[in-house]
């Protein structure tokens, strides 16, 4: 994308393309999981995204040693137990209610740096949303809400890492290092599920899948984030934040089927007007972006 394009677009319109690029990728996931664990796609998306963001980037050797390695590769571990959580969720529970449930770190976090009345009224009002959302949800999958929980809470970690990482003025470059070390961490759990997992790995179209969702789930949705933050501050990113419980839903309904009920769709409502609620005006330019 030229600088000229990527000046023309709206900040929302490019927001929303990495968001939706977000969540086919995870549409795609769900239907790896017949072949391989939830686990192990979450780890085969970490891959295909560290292959293509070090071949594009290409880190200079000072990024492979020294604290900001260390940082780097804190946050690549972050953000791939995240993805771990977040794909062993969706794997039990709707996509849309799987990312409202996963909105309480982000939320969380930005309260307790502000402290202010209208933030306390964000995490009451998040946590009225992901009640109203348990209480639908836990008698049936238990397991599934306890990942999305999980998942909101690496969310915090990745947000407070990712503002290190952001700050130092590297952060691509530092996410693939981060992304690279992750993945040769976390690959035993590839093949987890024994000569079955060995299988479907062996096969080239679950190879392919796994690049297309690194490239779907974590490339273009950071990437693109970059750009959005450039544009804007972080008081209205944390409102553009909204529309990604919606574009999940949306997504969810249309690829997966997955209509929700009238508690769920209050619950995730409620968080959507958190995110927005939570917003500060005058904040610098700084967010993370979802899994």
């Amino acid at each position: 994308m030229t600088a000229r394009v990527r000046d023309r677009v709206p900040a929302p319109v490019l927001f929303v393309a990495g968001s939706t690029s977000m969540y086919v990728g995870a549409a795609l996931a769900v239907e790896l999981f017949a072949r391989l664990s939830p686990s192990a796609v979450a780890v085969l998306r970490m891959v295909g995204a560290a292959a293509v963001l070090l071949a594009w980037r290409r880190p200079a050797r000072s990024a492979w040693r020294g604290p900001r390695f260390g940082q780097a590769v804190a946050f690549g571990l972050a953000t791939a137990l995240m993805n771990v959580a977040f794909y062993e969720a969706i794997a039990r529970i709707p996509l849309g209610t799987a990312v409202a449930v996963e909105f309480c770190g982000p939320v969380v976090v930005a309260a307790v740096a502000s402290r202010r009345p209208r933030d306390v009224c964000a995490v009451v009002l998040a946590a009225v949303g992901v009640l109203l959302i348990v209480d639908v949800r836990w008698s049936g999958s238990r397991t599934g809400m306890l990942w999305a929980l999980a998942a909101a809470a690496l969310w915090a970690v990745y947000i407070l890492l990712g503002k290190r990482l952001a700050t130092a003025g590297n952060g691509l470059d530092d996410l693939a290092v981060g992304f690279v070390v992750a993945s040769v961490v976390l690959s035993p759990l590839l093949v987890a599920g024994g000569p079955a997992a060995a299988a479907a790995l062996a096969d080239p179209a679950v190879l392919a899948l796994g690049l297309g969702l690194g490239v779907l789930s974590s490339a273009v949705p950071y990437v693109l984030d970059q750009i959005v933050l450039r544009k804007v501050g972080r008081a209205r990113f944390a409102i553009l934040l909204a529309l990604l419980p919606v574009t999940a839903t949306v997504v969810g309904l249309i690829a997966l089927r997955q209509v929700p009920g009238v508690l769920e769709a209050v619950g995730t409502a409620a968080v959507i007007v958190a995110v927005a609620l939570r917003t500060r005006e005058g904040d610098e330019p700084e967010a993370s972006a979802p899994p």
